[in-house]
């Protein structure tokens, strides 16, 4: 579990960071995080998906804060699974034995069993 979430939140970290750092031009001397490099790959990523680089950080927003909903939606089943699955079966009406419940509430099944 701790090697999915790092797998998870360090892209995000590392995009985020150079985002906030580039958008700002706090550049400390590296061309990676300048204004002119961070202009030129949105209008690139822009060109090739057929949209308006301006609209591109707020999908990149929304995809994040899909991914974080899924991410905690995985954490809280996984966690959960087995109060989940009682609440569901209690839901649809199962039982732990299903098969034994139906077999011992037949009228015929008990006549089978007197050995007539």
């Amino acid at each position: 579990m701790k090697v999915f979430l790092i797998l998870w939140i360090m892209p995000i970290i590392l995009l985020g960071s150079w985002y906030g750092l580039s958008y700002y031009d706090i550049n400390f001397g590296y061309r990676i995080l300048t204004r002119d490099l961070h202009d030129l790959v949105f209008r690139i990523y822009g060109n090739i998906l057929g949209i308006p680089p301006e609209t591109i950080p707020a999908l990149v927003l929304k995809a994040i804060v899909l991914d974080t909903f899924l991410v905690v939606g995985f954490i809280v089943i996984k966690r959960r699974r087995k109060q989940i699955w009682a609440a569901i079966r209690k839901m649809l009406g199962w039982t732990e034995g299903g098969q034994e419940t139906l077999q011992a509430s037949g009228p015929a099944d008990s006549e089978f069993s007197r050995g007539s």
